[in-house]
């Protein structure tokens, strides 16, 4: 019986995966929200926000910007206010001379738009050194994903004596191409499991896209962001959704932003997140 009820399953389930078939599906456009997408870091710079209104599901259009909102970062340690003004599709702030993001101080984002007020606040956390990025030339026989390449490894040490979550982005030559991110707690993926200690290796040898190595005369860029543990929730579940596929996959759904409402009797719901992270950055050429 067990044995039947087995095979009844499997045929039901090989019968969903054998074949696709191209269906047109009706989907209601849906109300469109404003989108907020700002991350400040410690970095020397420009540091840009960009704020859209979101599109249907299967839009393939640009997602419009928007272009009449005031958008103000404080710095609620020091007291400090920084205006990012419009320009080219994006608010930003000229940083290069002094950066505004500071470890160890609170921030609040606040945005001014259609006459509704929000907020939203984040801290920078510290961030490890990335000691150094290896690599190591694999043929196809000696690769797991059967392509010739070079396969790169950073190495960084957890900091210790508290719980610290990291953000690992990857990328091919400039910063204009990202590879892979990756999520990190202690240099592991759960908390409790170490302290202190260096990455594990899944993670370390996590910025190599394995479909695509890295070629001769390339260079990998790794950026090692400290996050606070709600910037994590998000950008994991972000993640898990952006990667999500197959026949379990996840229903997609909007992930809930810290931007919130402070006006009275507001109307408006932006979606979207503000995150503030220290940076840690290094860089490696491959040659034969």
């Amino acid at each position: 019986m067990k044995k039947s009820l087995f095979l009844i399953l499997f045929a039901a389930v090989a019968g969903l995966t054998a074949c696709e078939d191209k269906i047109d599906l009706n989907v209601k456009d849906g109300k469109s929200f404003p989108v907020l997408d700002a991350w400040i870091t410690n970095e020397p710079g420009i540091q840009k926000i960009k704020f859209t209104m979101s599109v249907p599901y299967t839009d393939n259009n640009p997602a419009p910007v928007i272009d009449d909102a005031k958008i103000t970062l404080y710095d609620l340690t020091t007291g400090a206010s920084y205006p990012f003004l419009f320009k080219d599709k994006a608010y930003s702030y000229d940083a290069t001379a002094k950066p505004i993001g500071v470890i160890g101080h609170g921030y609040k984002l606040r945005i001014e738009f259609k006459g509704e007020t929000f907020e939203a606040f984040d801290s920078i956390k510290r961030v490890p050194r990335i000691d150094s990025i290896t690599y190591e030339f694999k043929t196809k026989e000696e690769s797991i994903s059967g392509k010739e390449g070079f396969y790169a490894t950073f190495h960084a040490r957890d900091l210790k004596d508290t719980v610290d979550y990291y953000w690992i982005r990857s990328y091919r030559n400039d910063t204009l191409r990202r590879l892979e991110d990756n999520f990190s707690i202690d240099g592991s993926y759960d908390a409790g499991i170490s302290d202190g200690d260096p990455f594990i290796l899944p993670i370390e040898e996590g910025i190599t896209d394995y479909e695509k190595p890295f070629l001769n005369g390339e260079k990998a860029i790794v950026r090692l962001l400290s996050v606070t543990y709600p910037s994590h929730s998000f950008l994991t579940q972000v993640d898990a959704q952006v990667n999500s596929g197959g026949l379990f996959a996840k229903v997609l759904e909007n992930v809930k932003s810290n931007v919130k409402n402070t006006s009275t009797n507001g109307q408006i719901r932006i979606l979207g997140w503000f995150g503030t992270s220290a940076v840690s950055r290094a860089e490696r050429s491959f040659n034969k």
